[in-house]
């Protein structure tokens, strides 16, 4: 008998000293609260009063008496246990079970509490415990019915005819395939409910990334520009209070933008149901982050090849963020004070570049791949089925490349000039 307390629903590993308890492999079996009182109580009159009626109909069989009412008692009240310990009461019922027929009494209900002590064998994984405990009554049976008759009550028996053995041996089959269906059937239930699972932290994997790719955007490019204009500032505090307070005007312009944006993006974690109070961002706002970046000392220069086509919002969305990030790297990480945006407008895709004239700034040499940004924008260009390539250009300076295909319209392939030339990623400037 086990008398360790573990999990419900639990199996020993065995080869193991110590007992160490895993989920059976047919899942949440035993995880209900509590006994199946109510279900163990009903097979138990279940079996002693049909059992009683069986009597009536076998005179040859030895009557019940109280041996035989405690073994049907035992049999059924082993089934309390038989989530916990299903090997256990596999067993025990298989038991109870011989006996019970080795003595000669009725047939009738007590395979019923055999049936449901494999049933829960087999569903909580362990079917070579439960095809024992069946098989080992089945032979039990066959030897008391043809040979050990003589030995045991009922006195003056004969052999029992083969059809009998063949119906027991059916019965045993059902219950088999049966316990072999239910475990299938949880089994893949189980599966579905993993998979169910898995999809679930994928979902929220995905969103807590574009939740920091969004935050890391925003919070980039506006410290940068914060920066950038807190530093001038203070060098022109005593000099040019005018330009200094400039500065500090543009310092808060940045900031409350900054702290709108973050804003946006919390309220959608607070009520994810609900539509955002401002529209994201798009290309549409390029003059105004032009306007910043030039506030922060970099000269933007925005050039559009192509018929502009409406972009869907996420297209829109990504183009900016790769923009903006761009131009962040710039600011923080580049020695020229000017920058190149062009947008070109192919027809089965937009396609960005940003180019700076360098030299790149101590601070610019990162680890290899990149920081947090270009990271950034190659998972929103690749979200979309796009590319993001980043490096430094053969006469000089740095380039950052999108191309994002547009749905809905054919892509002949990369458009624009310098088309086939591939920019190395192995020196990025990171942000």
């Amino acid at each position: 008998m086990e008398h360790h307390a573990w999990p419900p629903g639990a199996r020993r590993r065995p080869g193991t000293a110590r007992e160490r308890w895993l989920p059976s492999p047919a899942g949440d079996a035993g995880s209900r609260s509590g006994l199946p009182w109510l279900s163990t109580l009903a097979v138990t009159v279940f079996v002693l009063v049909g059992s009683g009626f069986a009597g009536h109909d076998q005179p040859g069989r030895v009557p019940l008496d109280g041996f035989a009412r405690a073994l049907l008692v035992v049999g059924a009240a082993l089934l309390l246990f038989r989530h916990r310990c299903p090997r256990t009461v596999a067993v025990g019922t298989a038991v109870t079970t011989a006996v019970y027929l080795a003595a000669g009494y009725p047939y009738g209900p007590v395979f019923v509490t055999l049936a449901f002590g494999a049933f829960a064998a087999i569903v909580a994984g362990y079917r070579g415990v439960a095809w024992c405990a069946l098989g080992g009554v089945w032979v039990c049976h066959v030897l008391v019915a043809y040979w050990l008759y003589r030995w045991l009550p009922p006195p003056h028996d004969g052999p029992a005819p083969w059809e009998q053995e063949f119906f027991v041996l059916a019965w045993v089959v059902a219950v088999v395939a049966l316990s072999e269906l239910a475990r299938v059937r949880r089994e893949q239930l189980a599966r579905a409910r993993a998979e169910r699972a898995a999809a679930e932290r994928r979902r929220a994997d995905e969103e807590r990334l574009r939740i920091a790719r969004e935050l890391h955007d925003v919070l980039a490019h506006s410290i940068s520009v914060i920066n950038v204009q807190a530093g001038m500032g203070l060098a022109l505090l005593d000099s040019d209070p005018e330009q200094a307070r400039s500065a500090l005007t543009t310092i808060k312009d940045a900031s409350k933008e900054a702290l709108g944006e973050v804003r946006q993006v919390l309220d959608t974690l607070r009520a994810p149901g609900d539509a955002p109070r401002s529209p994201a961002p798009g290309l549409d706002r390029l003059p105004e982050l032009t306007e910043q970046a030039r506030s922060a000392g970099l000269a933007v220069e925005v050039t559009t090849e192509g018929a502009p086509a409406t972009l869907a919002p996420g297209t829109d969305l990504a183009a900016f963020r790769i923009v903006q990030e761009a131009l962040t790297n710039v600011v923080r990480h580049s020695g020229s004070r000017t920058a190149r945006v062009l947008l070109i407008h192919a027809p089965g895709a937009l396609e960005i570049r940003v180019d700076d004239d360098g030299p790149a700034t101590a601070a610019a040499v990162g680890p290899a791949g990149g920081g947090n940004g270009l990271v950034g924008m190659r998972e929103r260009a690749a979200a979309l089925g796009g590319t993001v390539e980043a490096g430094p250009r053969p006469d000089g300076g740095f380039r950052v490349r999108a191309r994002i295909p547009l749905p809905g319209t054919p892509d002949p392939g990369r458009a624009g000039p310098d088309a086939d030339t591939v920019l190395p990623a192995d020196t990025e400037e990171e942000s």
